[in-house]
């Protein structure tokens, strides 16, 4: 999609009511759904993140980023997430947090996006984490100068590919809920991305073909 098409349908999220759980389990494993149902994650005490989704025009045509985190002794080694981290007293709300990380990881600054909708929170039983995403945009080109420390790559995903049913696969992986079981995924670039960033991603996708319909 040109960028400047989507554009003219950003105003159209804004309002949108957010499918929470049932965009969520599209993409969640059935073992953590079941894991889920009766958890009061407050009672955990989590500690809170938040991430960036972040459209921005490559070549006038609409891209989101996504990171490939790098390889560590941690639940999230070498994973696909989006830039993002763990939210710092020092940030005014959480929305500065996806700003301050997203600068931090990838070096987009906080002055060149726009941020347009608070969308649902997920908790991450693994690492004990209530990530809180944000809808961003860019309305420039961007170079990406991701921190090395923390990212191994960057992926910048088409618009129109991330809509395309072809992505969604079912993969068999090993998870903290158990050895080999098959998993709904995104096959992106032929990364596997499952599991928080999957559902995220779920709710994004659902989100913007509601606003997509409604402008038809």
């Amino acid at each position: 999609m040109d960028f400047q098409d989507f554009l003219q349908y950003v105003p159209n999220l804004i309002p949108i009511e957010l499918p929470a759980t049932l965009a969520h389990i599209k993409m969640a494993p059935k073992e953590r759904i079941e894991a889920l149902k009766n958890l009061d994650f407050k009672a955990e005490n989590p500690r809170i993140a938040a991430v960036m989704m972040l459209f921005y025009p490559k070549n006038e045509k609409t891209h989101l980023v996504l990171i490939v985190r790098n390889a560590y002794n941690g639940v999230h080694s070498s994973q696909i997430a989006f830039p993002g981290g763990k939210y710092e007293s020092t940030d005014a709300d959480y929305a500065q947090t996806a700003l301050r990380e997203t600068h931090e990881e990838v070096g987009i600054a906080p002055n060149k996006i726009e941020v347009i909708k608070h969308f649902s929170p997920m908790y991450i039983p693994p690492s004990n984490f209530l990530v809180h995403p944000f809808l961003g945009i860019s309305k420039e080109e961007l170079m990406f100068y991701p921190d090395i420390r923390e990212v191994a790559d960057i992926i910048e995903l088409p618009l129109s590919v991330f809509l395309d049913d072809e992505i969604i696969i079912e993969a068999t992986l090993s998870t903290s809920y158990g050895n080999n079981i098959l998993v709904p995924a995104f096959n992106i670039q032929n990364h596997v991305v499952w599991g928080a960033t999957a559902m995220i991603l779920s709710e994004l996708r659902d989100v913007l073909n509601i606003a997509f319909a409604e402008n038809t």
